[in-house]
């Protein structure tokens, strides 16, 4: 699957981080982990950490699908407001699945402090404004009081405030004080390089052709015929993982992103928070750790890389000329561009489990704008899983919501 143009920031910037072998020979496991991004790189720290023989596979190089296209904003705030996602879901749970993302925050800031990964982590505030005037009472003023019942920390803006803040016009706004940002790209290597000291192995440019799922085991075969015995299953490649999935549970949408070149100015917006608005398709922007402007939205909804990659640079041009009406004195010069595949999901919210067409498998299917805060929580869902703790948390993200 095309997941991405090949020019990705991250993955120019960082190029091979290290190296890993493919796949000689035949091998047995405890759990087996199909995809070596962000996800497969979480659920494989946890998983090697609890004491588990764990070895990782991907097909392409490790990290490059759509791990190295990630723009790392890192919002407990999904795809689906927190009030819309109660009316769906319910408001319990609702709240919850926030809350784990703003616990998955500071939990990524403390595994890339205690394991010493450079991922360029910073935490950040979000400010996230009304699109139209509209959206002041129908989405703004319902979210606030919404996250303040429920004990997310988050400030009403007026309209006079955000003209003092940004050189834009917004009718009102909502600041909350809890976010952060990350090279995904960087921290998928960094909590591998972790897994392997505790056990683990990571095998790259290995396509796992055939799965038999067995009633004790899960028998996996490479393109090359090795047979890789597992007593657990994973499957955490992201977007191409409805392959394994016998119901649609996704949409696959198209999406494009710039970065500028690095600008003198430490400080080029009010404390260089993450920006987003309440518009569907949203256009969002944060500031790298070397002093760009990334920029990213103009959404698609279509999965077809060529006709999304034909749009890039008239895409590029309309980015920039968002960018501009809201930051016109910021020199907008274009160093990056490139375009990705996403998944939404109906609810926004990510799958994580297992199916009962598949014995012993678990999917960890970080799927929407929230991939990376996903990831965390899955890592902890299936390490639970795995060490037979019940996770209180894991009946949010099951399959059986969407049948």
């Amino acid at each position: 699957m095309n997941l991405r143009t090949p020019e990705s920031y991250w993955l120019l910037k960082s190029g091979l981080l290290n190296i890993y072998p493919s796949l000689q020979g035949s091998l047995k496991v405890d759990f087996a982990i199909m995809g070596g991004g962000i996800t497969g790189a979480v659920v494989a720290y946890y998983l090697s950490q609890a004491g588990f023989k764990v070895a990782v596979f991907d097909r392409r190089h490790i990290g490059m699908g759509s791990t190295c296209a990630s723009t790392g904003l890192l919002q407990y705030e999904i795809d689906k407001p927190l009030f819309e996602l109660a009316e769906m879901i319910g408001e319990k749970p609702a709240a919850r699945s926030y809350h784990l993302c703003l616990e998955s925050i500071a939990k990524l800031g403390e595994l890339c402090r205690k394991l010493k990964i450079e991922a360029e982590f910073e935490y950040k505030k979000s400010f996230y404004y009304a699109s139209r005037e509209k959206d002041v009472p129908d989405r703004i003023e319902k979210e606030y009081k919404i996250r303040r019942k429920h004990g997310i920390e988050v400030e009403l803006l007026e309209k006079s405030e955000i003209a003092r803040m940004f050189p834009f016009r917004a009718h009102a706004a909502l600041l909350s004080h809890t976010g952060g940002q990350v090279n995904a790209y960087r921290l998928a290597h960094g909590l591998l390089q972790a897994s392997i000291r505790n056990g683990a192995q990571v095998f790259d440019q290995t396509e796992i052709m055939d799965i038999e799922h067995r009633s004790r085991r899960v028998l996996l075969r490479t393109e090359y015929g090795s047979v890789i015995q597992a007593k657990k299953l994973v499957i955490a490649n992201g977007y191409e993982s409805y392959n394994y999935v016998p119901f649609n549970v996704i949409r696959l949408h198209s999406t494009y992103v710039i970065v500028s070149e690095p600008l003198p100015q430490t400080e080029i917006w009010y404390e260089n928070c993450l920006i987003w608005e309440t518009a569907t398709p949203y256009l969002y922007m944060r500031i790298t750790k070397d002093q760009r402007v990334l920029v990213g939205g103009k959404d698609e909804t279509f999965y077809s890389p060529d006709k999304r990659d034909k749009l890039l640079t008239r895409k590029t041009r309309e980015l920039v000329a968002a960018f501009n009406k809201k930051f016109p004195e910021i020199p907008m010069r274009v160093d990056f561009s490139w375009a990705g595949t996403f998944a939404e999901t109906k609810d926004g919210l990510p799958y994580i489990g297992s199916i009962k067409q598949f014995p012993n498998t678990y999917f960890a299917l970080g799927f929407g704008g929230n991939g990376i805060t996903f990831s965390q929580i899955a890592g902890e869902i299936i390490r639970d899983f795995a060490i037979g703790k019940n996770n209180k948390d894991a009946s949010i993200f099951t399959f059986e919501r969407s049948q």
